[in-house]
């Protein structure tokens, strides 16, 4: 076999796992709102840009720091428990496997707050928490699998914050967060599709192993006291270039394939957000907000193998739209008690036509509730809880390959809910 052969061969083999990783990016994550504090996880994270009684408006508010006169400790943590259940009505003939059973996996995240009392006006804060991220494993059987059979991200933020009282009305507060971001993926190749085909007939594999990146999102906020009992609250995010570098292995392929390491490069869309603040009484307070993400600009994406005799390169459009949100709250108060409810509304990023296995959303409707309680002088305490409905994502997907060997999936979820469960603790030095 001559190297021009060999060559075409090689491109062949990476032209065809390249166009099977490519549905990966519609599962590059979604923000967090619920940050495991009661002001996030316990109002569908309405409250988050009028937050100024938690250390935790270092990251939701930065102006917010600005309420509160003492320095002071956030700690919490929160699990994730997604319940994903795909339910196939059309397969491709000829195409065997299970539907996948329960793919979501659980997820631990803590978080860290802090707000040190600088001056009268100034205020410093710092963050820890995980802010985006995702995942689905369905396992290597699925009927699916040559679209996806596992893929997760998660991403963590350090962010430090000034917040500034420019007079009895107005506060700002700038940060930036610095973000670790990380995607794994497993896809399963299609013997029939593979160059050279797979050891046995059986599917050959493809893993993507620790793409990792370090990038950073800088963040603005404002506070404004409307009247006695109103205040409003604006926070903005900036869009975030994400730039991945990980692994590439494969396995059970006739062939070798030489490439060993890809580059997935997209970006973060910025977001708007604002809230309102109403004190209805001493003890019953009614919150509102609404949102914009541009997750259009999440759409256009860049795909590079490197390290192998070709290295194909491919960008790609997901088809993401711009989503918009909203939400209403309510938080009651009685001595050393309190308790928040809180419903919110996001749109779906992606038409029924364009959504892939690997990001089964849809429009998602939220429900909060969280209990508070005063420990002693200088210490609270609290739990909470969020669910998410993720409607029923229907799915219209086929993967890459020739005509007649391409295979298609049809279905929906019968089940596609998320559960956050958090508690926090809360010192006053």
């Amino acid at each position: 076999m001559n190297a021009l052969t060999k060559a075409a061969i090689f491109r062949s083999a990476l032209a065809v796992i390249l166009f099977s990783v490519l549905p990966l990016a519609k599962g590059a994550g979604f923000y967090i709102t619920e940050i495991g504090t009661p002001g996030s996880l316990g109002t569908a994270g309405v409250a988050n840009p009028t937050n100024t009684h938690g250390a935790d408006s270092s990251w939701t508010n930065p102006a917010g720091m600005t309420g509160l006169q003492e320095d002071t400790i956030f700690g919490g943590m929160q699990i994730i428990l997604p319940k994903v259940e795909f339910d196939p009505s059309f397969v491709s003939p000829g195409t065997m496997g299970s539907d996948g059973g329960n793919a979501g996996d659980p997820i631990v995240a803590p978080s860290f707050f802090y707000v040190n009392k600088l001056s009268e006006d100034l205020r410093f804060g710092l963050s820890v928490a995980g802010t985006m991220g995702g995942g689905v494993d369905y396992g290597d059987n699925f009927i699916g699998r040559y679209a996806v059979s596992k893929v997760e991200l998660g991403a963590i933020a350090l962010s430090p914050s000034l917040g500034y009282r420019v007079n009895d009305r107005l506060s700002v507060g700038a940060g930036v967060s610095i973000v670790y971001s990380r995607l794994d993926q497993d896809i399963m190749l299609d013997p029939a599709v593979v160059p050279g085909g797979t050891t046995n007939g059986l599917d050959g594999k493809l893993k993507i192993e620790e793409a990792t990146d370090w990038g950073y999102q800088p963040f603005l906020g404002m506070t404004y006291q409307l009247s006695d009992r109103a205040m409003l609250g604006v926070v903005y995010r900036a869009e975030m270039d994400v730039e991945l570098e990980g692994d590439v292995k494969v396995r059970n392929l006739n062939l070798p394939v030489l490439a060993d390491s890809i580059d997935i490069d997209w970006d973060n869309p910025q977001t708007l957000q604002a809230g309102l603040k109403y004190q209805l009484d001493d003890k019953n307070t009614l919150l509102l907000n609404a949102g914009w993400q541009e997750w259009s600009a999440f759409s256009k994406n860049t795909m590079a193998f490197s390290g192998g005799l070709v290295n194909p390169v491919a960008v790609i459009d997901r088809k993401f739209d711009d989503t918009w949100h909203a939400g209403i709250a309510f938080a009651h108060s009685e001595g050393d008690h309190g308790t928040t409810i809180g419903f919110s509304y996001e749109s779906s990023p992606v038409d029924d036509k364009d959504r892939t296995l690997d990001l089964p959303f849809d429009e998602t409707y939220k429900l909060s509730m969280a209990y508070l309680w005063k420990g002693g002088k200088q210490l609270d305490f609290a739990v909470g809880g969020t669910l998410y409905l993720m409607g029923d994502a229907k799915i219209n997907q086929t993967s890459p390959g020739a005509p007649g060997v391409a295979t298609t999936v049809i279905g929906e979820f019968d089940t596609n809910v998320m559960l956050i469960l958090g508690g926090t603790a809360r010192y006053e030095f």
